[in-house]
């Protein structure tokens, strides 16, 4: 079986190590110009972009036909394929893997919705390529990737809902209002449609990440064994912070911090901070 994703999955190059993912690339126009978000421009290279750009940058997700010409390239190998991708609440992509698997009747094509987006999309993809090189079969693995998006939870916070907003990622009004209190969010993502929901607000990034740490230790006990990744835009020292007050909390197996994917940044611009946590009693093991 075969790993396919998009890069709406943040994953460190220590948590791919020896497992094989096919990536499918996020789009970003920027004053029309087209990137490949996660090929051909880095997370400081788009921000510098996104600064300066005359309009606010676009993303889209892959056509039909690049799934199509994707699964029927990885078929001539191994006709079965899992296909994971991020939230259908918030991306198109998934339709557009459904619909190129259906142009591709030599594949034996699984799509999985994550329901979530970033690191925690990444876990799912991590799981699946251990699960697929321990020998696991398809059906072991979509039971295991249920277990994965019912214990991991995704927090974040932003300096500026402006991007989100032009998105339509969140409700404008709401939005427009947050903006103009100078209102920091705390954006969670639901499980049952995979779309964002308001888990507080604050009025600096301190106290949003504050509240964040407040949410996770709400969640769960303090000195529970827990899974913990913690991604930002340009925003080290909010990473570096929200590390600091979540390890006080709780036993932590720390993965890799580092930059969202430059498609994610677009909708968040600099300044986010976010989390992916899950108790490692409830996380699936894989060898």
């Amino acid at each position: 079986m075969q790993i396919v994703t998009d890069y709406g999955a943040d994953i460190s190059t220590e948590q791919l190590e020896g497992l094989e993912v096919h990536y499918l690339p996020l789009m970003i126009t920027i004053d029309g110009k087209i990137y490949r978000s996660g090929v051909d421009i880095t997370p400081d290279e788009f921000y510098e972009l996104q600064a300066n750009a005359k309009e606010i940058p676009t993303t889209s997700q892959p056509s039909p036909g690049d799934f199509a010409d994707l699964y029927r390239s990885l078929a001539k190998k191994d006709p079965d394929i899992l296909s994971i991708h991020i939230s259908s609440g918030l991306s198109g992509t998934i339709n557009a893997a459904r619909i190129g698997a259906d142009m591709t009747p030599e594949a034996n094509v699984e799509i999985y919705d994550t329901k979530t987006l970033s690191a925690a999309q990444g876990w799912h993809v991590e799981m699946a390529a251990k699960a697929v090189r321990a020998g696991w079969d398809k059906p072991r693995i979509l039971s295991m990737l249920k277990q994965v998006t019912e214990s991991t939870e995704t927090l974040f916070t932003l300096s500026t809902l402006k991007y989100l907003i032009h998105g339509g990622r969140i409700n404008h009004l709401k939005g427009l209002l947050a903006s103009l209190l100078n209102i920091k969010p705390v954006i969670g993502v639901e499980k049952a449609g995979g779309t964002y929901v308001n888990r507080g607000q604050a009025r600096t990034i301190t106290r949003a990440i504050d509240m964040i740490a407040d949410i996770v230790v709400s969640t769960y006990p303090l000195k529970t064994a827990m899974r913990v990744q913690i991604l930002h835009s340009q925003n080290p020292q909010g990473e570096a912070y929200l590390k600091e007050q979540v390890d006080k909390m709780f036993e932590c197996n720390w993965l890799s911090s580092g930059p969202i994917a430059p498609a994610l940044g677009a909708h968040t611009g600099r300044g986010l901070v976010g989390i992916a946590f899950a108790p490692k009693s409830l996380f699936p093991q894989v060898p």
